[in-house]
């Protein structure tokens, strides 16, 4: 696997016109909570026609490509919005799709890859893990794209902090999900290139946040992990590859509880009647439970891609199963 690096803006300007006729500019919207020393801003990704971001990604990574390396299809291993990304982006260039996921997986995003006609071949977590971390996978014909580590992944992710640049010049602090780190990386990328003054802060789940703890080690560590019904962030290690560059690029980690996540995700809903998955809210949880972040606060509101049953559960005051 190719180390990946800070990607450029030339890199990212060029990722915002491969994605431009496909993918429309999400909104930055502010939330009133009453504040009186910052203002919170929503980067609403919840609206791209995927329901999250990572279509971004997905398609800069398969437009960048040579048409020939794509004629076998094209592969990603995923716990469900990367794949759906990548089964729109397959299905605009007309070719095969697969997905290697865990079960257990929101079934919501399952079915959202297999309604674009991408296949789900299903593996067990701890494969699943290998293959993010660059594991070869042996049985595969089509091109594998590493979903934290891809390079047009990274630049396709900078997208999102280009606009939020472009919406609020001013702005002080930026808070996204870590997952695997690609949008964290990328997004961070494009806000300090152009501002000297804002801060990045990833965000994780409490019951499993590898950035804290190898922010307070010093180095990449592996932690005991709970389980969780916030998917898409929160693992038992890093991926080494991509560490050294978000490492350097974030100004800290922010870790919230199941509880606050669920609590902002009915803010948002009873505020601005967005649909926000646990990953999609957790950086406006964050920004509650931090009062200390001062000024023009981004919060990336990831995805919306959440089971039905599971978000009644929220709304209705509690906190679904893992």
């Amino acid at each position: 696997m190719i180390a990946p690096h800070r990607p450029t803006p030339e890199e990212i300007a060029d990722a915002r016109k491969r994605i431009a006729p496909h993918f429309a500019r999400t909104p930055l919207v502010r939330l009133d909570l009453g504040f009186p020393d910052r203002q919170i801003f929503l980067k609403l990704e919840t609206l791209s026609p995927i329901g999250a971001f990572k279509l971004r990604p997905a398609l800069n990574a398969v437009l960048s490509r040579d048409p020939a390396e794509l004629e076998s299809g094209v592969a990603v291993t995923s716990s469900g919005n990367m794949a759906y990304g990548m089964a729109w982006a397959a299905r605009l260039i007309g070719v095969p799709m697969v997905a290697y996921m865990y079960r257990g997986a929101p079934q919501t995003k399952i079915d959202g890859v297999r309604a674009l006609g991408g296949e789900v071949r299903f593996v067990s977590a701890e494969t699943w893990w290998d293959y993010i971390t660059g594991a070869d996978h042996p049985d595969a014909l089509e091109l594998l794209i590493n979903p934290v580590t891809d390079q047009a992944v990274l630049a396709g992710n900078g997208s999102i902090g280009v606009e939020i640049i472009e919406d609020l010049p001013d702005v002080d602090v930026v808070l996204t999900p870590y997952g695997g780190g690609s949008m964290t990386t990328g997004v961070a990328s494009a806000i300090k290139a152009a501002s000297d003054r804002c801060r990045v802060f990833a965000v994780e789940d409490d019951s499993a946040a590898p950035v804290s703890a190898a922010l307070v080690a010093g180095q990449i560590v592996t932690i005991e992990t709970r389980p969780s019904f916030i998917k898409s962030i929160g693992a038992p290690s890093l991926v080494p590859q991509i560490w050294p560059v978000v490492g350097d690029l974030i100004d800290g980690a922010i870790a919230v509880s199941p509880g606050q996540v669920t609590e902002a995700m009915r803010i948002l809903f009873k505020k601005a009647k967005i649909v926000a998955e646990g990953a999609g809210a957790a950086s406006l949880a964050a920004a509650i439970a931090r009062p200390d972040l001062k000024g023009n606060i981004v919060c990336v509101v990831s995805g919306g891609n959440i089971d039905a049953a599971a978000y009644s559960t929220v709304l209705g005051g509690g906190i679904p199963s893992a």
